[in-house]
């Protein structure tokens, strides 16, 4: 929703610093990066697909003039409390966001309440960010945005909440989630996967355990440029990037959660553009110099699961000795089994059915295979 890092430069939907406060947000536009980029390209996107598109939207930041610190930048909170007329006006954002999509042809299947709600707690945060704690999460949606969701038209729209690191779970999904007010307009919890080197999967299961009635979303992942180490934030051909892709994708199917996405599918040979220079790699790089793109590793690691696990597929339990795997039923009964072998030497496994059988393969070094079939 409107800009982030990844943008060539800031903007929010209203800009206009007006006095008094353009609370009703009257002046909300979409920028013309939606109508350019945004917007064509979603439309393109399901034009070539032939299941239908789930989009989900997520907010930086609001406009500086609603912010304690008067930049969409830095620590800053929204001005005043939830409930209060700041909180309310930002909830009109995201009805007249969904709105303008939709007037543009688009349905969005979701949205997160705020992306990484803790950056706008850090002092001097260099891009886009907004600060939150749960309990204001909770109230924000308690009070402002679930009643104007639901009073705009848009009840069906899947409100996730964190959107953040999983080193925050179980403690933020069981702030907000117990409250029964706040509850009623959320469909899950979403997370990023940066820290995840710090957090133990087992956070994962504690928030299913603690809220089993609502979906754990992953909405953020990518191959991140480390600053201090003298690799740079491209690498064509990385393999290991596609086992770190489907390490964590695999990981986080085997505990809960339900959907993962990619957070650039494609850059350029720097790993941008990006207005703060925070550069990543990508799926897809462009080299625009060359009227040329290159699918990386990382895009076939992500077709294992996309391509064969479907809308509406449910884990099953498997064992994989010291290989890593998932297993899912599909919604027409095929069983997929996806493997990842991260080790130096090659391992047997056996996939036996207890009704169809079983057979014998080889999963070569460094590789990732999927296995597609039928019970009987």
């Amino acid at each position: 929703m409107a800009s982030c890092d990844f943008s060539t430069h800031p903007y929010s939907y209203n800009d206009n610093n007006d006095s008094p406060p353009d609370y009703n947000q009257t002046k909300f536009s979409l920028a013309k990066e939606d109508l350019k980029y945004k917007v064509p390209y979603l439309k393109r996107a399901q034009e070539l697909s032939n299941r239908t598109l789930l989009i989900f939207g997520s907010p930086w930041s609001a406009p500086a003039w609603m912010k304690t610190n008067n930049n969409m930048t830095g620590q800053g909170t929204l001005k005043g409390q939830p409930g209060g007329s700041y909180y309310k006006s930002w909830a009109q954002y995201f009805v007249k966001f969904l709105d303008a999509y939709r007037e543009q042809g688009l349905k969005l299947w979701g949205l997160t309440a705020q992306n990484e709600p803790t950056d706008g707690n850090i002092a001097n945060f260099t891009f886009q960010a907004m600060g939150w704690t749960p309990q204001q999460q909770r109230d924000f949606i308690k009070l402002d945005l679930g009643p104007a969701l639901h009073q705009g038209g848009y009840k069906d729209v899947k409100v996730m909440v964190l959107d953040d690191q999983r080193l925050l779970l179980p403690y933020w999904a069981d702030i907000v989630l117990s409250d029964p007010g706040a509850r009623q307009y959320i469909s899950g919890v979403a997370v990023h996967w940066y820290l995840d080197a710090l957090a133990p999967v087992g956070s994962l299961d504690l928030t299913h355990k603690n809220n089993p009635d609502f979906f754990i979303f992953g909405t953020e992942a990518c191959a991140e440029h480390i600053p201090l180490l003298p690799i740079p934030p491209v690498l064509l051909g990385d393999w290991a990037r596609a086992q770190r892709y489907a390490h964590d994708i695999i990981q986080d199917l085997n505990h809960w959660v339900t959907g993962w996405t990619d957070w650039n599918i494609a850059l350029d040979m720097k790993g941008g553009p990006n207005w703060v220079k925070n550069f990543v790699d990508s799926p897809i790089i462009v080299n625009a110099a060359k009227d040329e793109f290159y699918k990386q590793p990382m895009f076939y690691a992500m077709a294992h699961f996309s391509k064969f696990i479907p809308e509406g597929s449910v884990r099953i339990e498997a064992s994989c000795g010291s290989l890593e795997c998932v297993a899912v039923q599909r919604p027409d009964n095929g069983i997929v089994v996806i493997v990842l072998n991260r080790d130096y030497k090659e391992v047997m496994m056996t996939i036996a059915a207890e009704d169809n059988g079983y057979i014998n393969q080889k999963i070569p070094p460094f590789s990732i295979q999927t296995y597609l079939y039928w019970s009987e």
